[in-house]
């Protein structure tokens, strides 16, 4: 099944699933919070239901979900229907671009953040979230993902795979921060303290910068 209809079929699962996992999407949410600008023009492409967007002040979405964008306009969003590949936004438009849990679904990373760039002012940043595939809970939703309607068609990637990508793009000046360490008999993260870096958490926060000038491009 597309990854696009399993979020049309579980968008109310999905948004739910955030309330009854309430200490791990707060932990999230506050090593988000460590990297993502204050200040600035922000959107967030995958937003879902809204569930990062809102709580970080970032008014504007998109997503391919219909159903997911429903629940997203109900939370105060102002949404398209749109991928993250093909945005429908000018050069430059934007001050703040937010990837949470998005890279593991996107079928050409690297392109989709060349396009990202396209739209980010210079000087810009961009920020992403993603489940850390060398980290213990990652290695269990590498092994799990038959068990998930939404990790089945799952790609998870190891920190210096998106760095490379990210660099590659046009991004300098990368901070790191990081949540969800080790697993409690539960399968459950033991310790959602947010520290610097990117050693062994499971959720990675990373932070770029867009060059001031990319090579080739008309000052």
């Amino acid at each position: 099944m597309p990854v696009v209809n399993v979020f049309e079929q579980y968008a109310q699962e999905y948004d739910e699933w955030f309330d009854g996992h309430k200490s791990v999407y707060e932990a999230e949410l506050a090593a988000l919070r460590k990297l993502v600008p204050a200040t600035g023009l922000g959107i967030e492409v995958g937003v879902g239901t809204g569930r990062f967007a809102v709580p970080l002040g970032i008014r504007y979405g998109i997503d391919p979900s219909g159903r997911m964008l429903e629940i997203a306009r109900q939370h105060g969003l102002q949404v398209c229907q749109a991928v993250g590949e093909q945005l429908p936004f000018r050069d430059g438009q934007f001050d703040l671009v937010l990837l949470v849990t998005v890279i593991c679904f996107v079928d050409d990373v690297p392109a989709l953040l060349r396009e990202l760039n396209r739209v980010l002012k210079r000087g810009g940043r961009l920020v992403i979230g993603f489940v850390n595939r060398n980290s213990e809970l990652g290695r269990l939703y590498e092994q799990r993902k038959g068990t998930s309607p939404f990790y089945r068609e799952a790609r998870f990637y190891s920190v210096e795979d998106v760095v490379k990508w990210v660099e590659q793009a046009g991004f300098d000046s990368l901070q790191f921060c990081q949540t969800l360490f080790g697993l409690s008999s539960e399968h459950v993260p033991k310790i959602l303290e947010i520290r610097e870096g990117y050693s062994d958490g499971a959720f990675v926060v990373l932070s770029a910068r867009r060059v001031e000038q990319a090579r080739g491009e008309k000052p």
